[in-house]
């Protein structure tokens, strides 16, 4: 906004500046986004957009307390109504290699899931990510609604996986080298599995699938 001679258009100037505050999480660390916000007289508030790590507060609650108000945060999406379907989801990947479950053990997931529970399973993954038959869905929302209406969805720490979880499916998450305290999904019917990624044992993801189905 405002940078490098780009100037925003009349109306949308007009429309920010009727707001008394807007929050903003982007920019914190940008100087020329900022300068330009103050400039163009916007009426934003900069906050840092991660936690400092101190204390283990959970990002959500660090965002809510931002913007003044009280945890604990639970996100939430209210998807369109979808029939609850017979089949599990696996999102195998994340924003980072480092935080993804190998794929051979939830192929092991699969299998089991396939051969002992008879539920069909459903990989989902973005457009950039290499997964033979996977279900790429370019639109979140609609992609919310399908997640939604899953018996299960078994991923590692990636957006998609708090999708999931906002939107109110039973998830089980695979935690690696994030602090889970800080970073997990948050839900009713949400298992997180913490450790290292080439220790965690195909039987332990099994077996929070098993309690979340109960």
């Amino acid at each position: 906004m405002g940078l490098e001679g780009i100037e925003p258009p009349r109306a949308l100037l007009d429309h920010l500046r009727s707001f008394d505050s807007v929050i903003s999480w982007y920019g914190s660390n940008r100087e020329e986004f900022r300068a330009a916000v103050k400039r163009l007289m916007l009426p934003f508030q900069f906050f840092p957009a991660l936690p400092d790590g101190g204390g283990h507060v959970h990002a959500a609650d660090f965002f809510l307390g931002q913007a003044g108000c009280q945890g604990p945060a639970i996100p939430r999406i209210v998807c369109a109504p979808a029939p609850a379907g017979d089949f599990a989801v696996i999102q195998p990947f994340s924003g980072s290699p480092r935080k993804n479950w190998p794929l051979e053990r939830f192929r092991e997931i699969a299998a089991g899931l396939s051969g002992t529970l008879g539920m069909p399973v459903r990989w989902c993954a973005g457009p950039e990510e290499d997964l033979e038959g996977a279900l790429r869905i370019h639109n979140l929302y609609e992609l919310a609604g399908m997640l939604r209406s899953a018996r299960i969805y078994i991923g590692n720490d990636s957006g998609i996986t708090h999708l999931a979880a906002a939107s109110g499916a039973p998830v089980v998450a695979i935690f690696g080298p994030t602090d889970p305290a800080v970073w997990a999904p948050r839900g009713d019917r949400v298992q997180v599995i913490q450790g290292q990624l080439d220790e965690i044992k195909v039987e332990q993801v099994l077996y929070a699938v098993r309690q979340l189905l109960l």
